[in-house]
């Protein structure tokens, strides 16, 4: 073999592997009822009526909240890391996880907060529709 075949075999290993470690990243959206299995992406709503708890002096790893998903079901959600700043603002939680008997056991969170510039922009569009 010449050496540009084993290099070109490298690449096309290494290549392979980045592949197949980027796809355990990938999760699918679902609901509640899909996570029983694997992890999935799970796309709701903070509960704010429903306990928010971390005590950051016990554990500063332990955060738990409730999220309704989008066909409504309503989880507990169990976060082992530091609670987001600005949980309780968001508009929409995405959480990435799976369930462990009744709780859904969430590896990571995204949070979509609502825009500061949105009354500015919900102004600017009415000015341009008179």
């Amino acid at each position: 073999m010449r050496k540009i075949h084993i290099i070109g075999i490298g690449v096309l290993v290494v290549a392979m592997a980045l592949i197949f470690s980027a796809s355990k990243d990938f999760a699918s959206y679902a609901s509640f009822t899909d996570a029983q299995t694997s992890t999935v992406k799970i796309v709701g709503q903070l509960v704010k009526d429903k306990e928010i708890y971390y005590s950051p002096e016990e554990n500063p790893n332990y955060f738990s909240f409730f999220v309704e998903d989008n066909e409504g079901q309503v989880r507990k959600v169990i976060m082992h890391q530091a609670k987001p700043q600005d949980f309780e603002m968001s508009e929409q939680i995405v959480v990435t996880g799976k369930m462990v008997e009744n709780d859904f056991v969430a590896d990571d969170i995204l949070l979509k907060c609502p825009s500061k510039y949105k009354e500015e922009e919900i102004f600017i569009r009415s000015e341009n529709q008179s």
